[in-house]
């Protein structure tokens, strides 16, 4: 059996930038250091920065000292306000392709158009990028959406970094027919097109597509979305423990990719555990 590992897969640019500024402020405080959310949608990786003494927590109310971490997802700004008046310090870790979507949006609505963000509504990155546009906007998370959106005539549209560009397609089709003016920003990490990419070129080919990474990653599900589309024998799985040897039973090739929030530890440990069941 052939095992074949996705060109891009694992870990992008913002994860490891937000891991590396949560374990460089672990290092150098010695207050309690926590992530206000889990810093990547990676159960296992979130389970040991829980070793490390970095908690995850879901409101500064929680605490009243040490050091929040913002994951790359972005936060409302106003809790970086919150938090300075709480004297906790902060460490912001948002990734710079977020950045860039929230300053998009807050231009857009600033300049008076309408606006609609391409995402999942009730993802931390989308919410963050609403707040940034002072809750001045549409969310649509797929085409149907929009058909009962009551729009004015200039309209802009930014999207949630790990959206699929097809998913962006339809839907700024769809508004064309609904909007005098559209001005599109298109926020798709660079990151999350090529993994996209190459796990699709992954599914064409092999037998079994695993794809590798929690269950709670936005990304890493459309991952598996995008390769059960075009390989029905398509499996996510978040460890190497959830294989089952009847899925390859008369295979001759394995494709394997991972999300942008998966180690690469736990992506070896799915293909030594492949690699070992062939012998």
């Amino acid at each position: 059996m052939k095992i074949e590992v996705a060109e891009y897969a694992g870990y992008c640019y913002g994860v490891e930038r937000a891991l590396k500024l949560t374990r460089e402020a672990a290092k150098e405080s010695d207050e309690p250091i926590y992530t206000l959310g889990p810093i990547i949608h990676n159960p296992q990786v979130v389970a040991s920065l829980a070793e490390q003494d970095v908690y995850a927590i879901s409101s500064l109310d929680e605490i009243d000292k040490g050091t929040i971490i913002v994951r790359s997802h972005g936060v409302d700004p106003r809790i970086m306000r919150e938090a300075k008046k709480k004297n906790i310090k902060v460490v912001d870790a948002t990734c710079p392709f977020v950045k860039k979507a929230q300053q998009r949006a807050a231009e857009l609505v600033k300049e008076g158009y309408q606006l609609v963000i391409v995402g999942e509504r009730n993802h931390p990155e989308v919410i963050g990028i609403l707040a940034h546009a002072k809750n001045k906007a549409l969310i649509a998370e797929k085409v149907e959406d929009i058909r009962l959106f009551q729009l004015a005539k200039k309209v802009g549209v930014v999207v949630q970094t790990t959206q699929s560009e097809e998913n962006l397609k339809a839907i700024v089709s769809g508004l064309l027919s609904k909007a005098f003016e559209i001005k599109v920003f298109n926020t798709i990490c660079n990151a999350t097109l090529k993994r996209q990419l190459a796990a699709q070129e992954i599914a064409k080919t092999a037998d079994v597509v695993l794809v590798v990474g929690g269950k709670n990653s936005a990304n890493t599900t459309r991952l598996a979305q995008m390769c059960a589309q075009i390989n029905g024998l398509t499996y996510h799985i978040e460890t190497a423990s959830e294989m089952e040897p009847s899925w390859f039973e008369e295979t001759s090739l394995v494709g394997v990719t991972a999300g942008a929030s998966t180690p690469k530890w736990i992506l070896e440990e799915v293909v030594e555990t492949l690699k070992s069941s062939d012998r």
